[in-house]
């Protein structure tokens, strides 16, 4: 299935495997791209030699395109940049806009620019800049997303800009590829469903918590740090959002420092990257110390396989998968799906009309 976007970046089906911390490594992304989808590494949660090392064994394990993602604000993001053009990565992918320098940097080196975004504005402002592409998450999107579902956001983007559109939020099977292309889009990406394959590095035990949940088990909260957060309702969770001021600063507390033990930061470093989330939003001290330590608090669970202690980002598709297939497997069962559905639209128009 060929679009814009497969032409643009060189792969075989319009599929993406977003960059998820602490999930998106070299096995997974490898994994994705070996299928023929656009496998994204995610690079917010690796010192720079191990994004080298990262981006050195994906490319042993794939001849395929990849991509890596950055956080455009990092301190050292210039020297992210220049490693992906030096390592040769075909794609750049970003949670928050790049700068118009530094995509002009990376396209004059040939690398394919594709922000995340959620929001039309955002989407204008990254193209005028000249983005690629963008991939637009709708809210029922995992992590950190807004509160405009996919089905509104998508065509409002693919109206707004001349460059290619690739769907998130919501997305897990062949018929939302189908329905994703029937808006504009030129592609769909998936986190959570890719998240729960066999190529998933994630603990099984977290693995059975996605697969237990129901639809109304995965929550917007903001009592993680502030910000809207699409994640599973756990225990943390609920005693979080229960939690008055005092006993939530004291639980941030606590966290905070069994997260200072694991991460090695100083507690100045973690509270300067706290206030750093809090620039321009309202939140609580106990917010803050949170906000230092949420990509801890993935890690927990993503790798530690402490679901009592960490959080599980998470769409709202969770709720309806219930196996774990390889990425091959994915991808394969997804695009027979897409075909399927095509083929039953096309047979559709076929019909004499009726009377």
């Amino acid at each position: 299935m060929e679009t814009a976007f497969t032409e643009l970046v060189g792969v075989e089906h319009p599929i993406v495997q977003t960059g998820m911390g602490w999930v998106a490594g070299p096995r997974l992304v490898s994994g994705a791209a070996n299928a023929g989808a656009l496998g994204i590494l995610a690079s917010a949660t690796m010192t720079v030699d191990e994004l080298r090392a990262a981006v050195r064994e994906v490319r042993s394990r794939t001849d395929a395109p990849f991509g890596v993602n950055l956080r455009a604000d990092a301190g050292d993001a210039a020297e992210r940049v220049r490693l992906i053009i030096d390592e040769g990565v075909r794609v750049a992918s970003f949670a928050l806009a790049p700068s118009k320098e530094l995509i002009a940097r990376l396209k004059d080196a040939g690398v394919v620019v594709i922000p995340s975004i959620g929001a039309r504005r955002h989407a204008e402002k990254v193209a005028a800049w000249g983005a690629d592409a963008v991939i637009v998450q709708g809210g029922e999107g995992g992590g950190h997303t807004g509160d405009v579902a996919t089905t509104v956001l998508l065509p409002q983007v693919v109206d707004a800009v001349d460059i290619p559109v690739v769907a998130a939020g919501g997305f897990h099977d062949g018929r939302g590829l189908v329905a994703a292309l029937s808006y504009g889009a030129a592609g769909i990406a998936m986190g959570t469903r890719f998240l729960l394959t066999s190529d998933s590095t994630v603990p099984d035990a977290v693995k059975a918590r996605y697969l237990a949940a129901g639809v109304k088990d995965v929550t917007i909260t903001t009592a993680v740090d502030g910000l809207p957060h699409r994640m599973l309702r756990t225990e943390l969770v609920a005693s979080l959002e229960r939690a008055g001021r005092t006993r939530a600063l004291a639980r941030a507390v606590r966290h905070a420092a069994a997260f200072r033990r694991l991460s090695g930061l100083s507690w100045p470093r973690m509270v300067r990257d706290g206030l750093a989330m809090k620039h321009g939003k309202e939140l609580s001290w106990s917010q803050v110390l949170l906000a230092a330590n949420t990509p801890m608090l993935l890690k927990a669970s993503m790798v530690e396989g402490r679901t009592d202690l960490g959080i599980m980002a998470s769409g709202q598709v969770a709720g309806v998968i219930d196996d774990l297939p390889s990425c091959a497997e994915l991808v394969a069962r997804v695009m027979a799906e897409a075909h399927g559905v095509l083929a039953h639209l096309r047979s559709l128009d076929a019909l004499p009309p009726p009377g």
